[in-house]
């Protein structure tokens, strides 16, 4: 699995909290050994992203004080 370019020029919500998110879920995929990212050759921000991307996981901001 390559980088979802496609889903990416698509995506119209904020792309600096998308990055972010992302990130995270890429971690969290990582630390608990998902077995997704082994199928998609250990391409876990790829992964990430495009779940993102394709609404299979949310995110939310958590506002500051």
């Amino acid at each position: 699995m390559i980088f979802p370019l496609e889903d990416l020029v698509k995506f119209t919500d904020n792309i600096y909290e998308a990055t972010v998110a992302a990130g995270h879920r890429a971690y969290q995929m990582a630390k608990v050994n998902d077995p997704i990212i082994a199928e998609n050759d250990g391409k876990v921000v790829s992964v990430a992203a495009q779940q993102l991307f394709r609404k299979q996981i949310q995110y939310r901001r958590i506002e500051d004080k």
